[in-house]
């Protein structure tokens, strides 16, 4: 049986998405594999597999074979293997990510992707939403396209979470002011060129990024909510609804993603491996 033949992918979508089969992320795979699973994430910018039943273990070490783990400042952690990210919200612990954004660009090195498993989920919602920066920045016009080429923005940790916010508040004062230190505002263009394909995309989000460099305040705020409300066009966007067993990779360099809050009063709980990416540059 040819390798063609083993992964069979699924388009959801004409922008963003696929599902792929014929994998079981418990079982080490050959590079091979691996370049197939990277060659489907480069095409369909966020992939979803089945019917997986892998550890934390495992799911740390098939998210290693892409790069090296961010290990976050703030959220829990899977006791032992500090590179898998708990996400449990329930009726006390509501979800703070009811936000598009892309992950973890207040560093220098923004993810390249992220892989999430569903571990408990609601009867009913509890979907994630993806919107593709590729398609969001080609439904531009030219002359914008153009203008927003030549803008860098500040991205910062502080910004997204705050002392008293939900996560700043669970973490603690101490182990908050350490994240903050840790994690000093960036700068990153607004559009990037994608390192593996080359093609431009949307890098500025609601949540960390702060403000456009070189605008007034006001027209910072404008642009932005503009770039905002224009990447959740469903033309650009795939759904998911979770079943148990369902993982999710998506390239975070190319994407925006939300969590849909509808479900509580009841639990919801996934885990989240995020692969280390490269500094964002724009080539025109």
């Amino acid at each position: 049986m040819t390798r063609s033949n083993v992964l069979e992918i699924e388009p959801l979508s004409p922008a963003i998405g696929a599902v792929l089969r014929g994998v079981n992320l418990a079982e080490r795979a050959s590079d091979d594999l691996v370049g197939d699973i990277r060659a489907a994430l480069l095409k369909h910018q966020v992939i979803f597999f089945e019917g997986q039943d892998f550890t934390p273990t495992q799911q740390r070490d098939f998210a290693a074979r892409f790069g090296d783990l961010h290990v976050h400042p703030l959220y829990d952690r899977d006791e032992g293997h500090p590179e898998i990210m708990i996400i449990d919200n329930h009726v006390d612990n509501p979800t703070d990510n009811n936000f598009w954004h892309t992950d973890v660009t207040f560093i220098d090195t923004p993810p390249m992707g992220s892989i999430l498993a569903a571990r408990q989920l609601p009867p009913v919602g509890g979907d994630t939403m993806w919107a593709s920066m590729t398609a969001a920045y080609n439904a531009l016009s030219k002359p914008m396209q153009t203008f927003l080429q030549g803008l860098e923005a500040v991205h910062d940790f502080s910004y997204a979470f705050t002392a008293d916010g939900l996560a700043g508040s669970q973490a603690g004062r101490e182990k908050y002011e350490k994240a903050v230190a840790a994690n000093p505002p960036v700068t990153h263009p607004v559009i990037r060129s994608h390192p593996e394909t080359g093609e431009p995309g949307i890098f500025v989000n609601s949540v960390f990024t702060r403000r456009i460099k070189g605008l007034r305040r006001e027209e910072s705020k404008a642009l932005m909510a503009f770039l905002n409300n224009h990447i959740q066009q469903p033309e650009f966007v795939v759904r998911w609804r979770w079943r148990p067993g369902d993982v999710a990779f998506w390239d975070n360099r190319n994407t925006q993603h939300r969590a849909v809050d509808d479900f509580l009063p009841h639990r919801r709980i996934m885990t989240r491996a995020t692969v280390l990416g490269d500094k964002p540059v724009f080539k025109a």
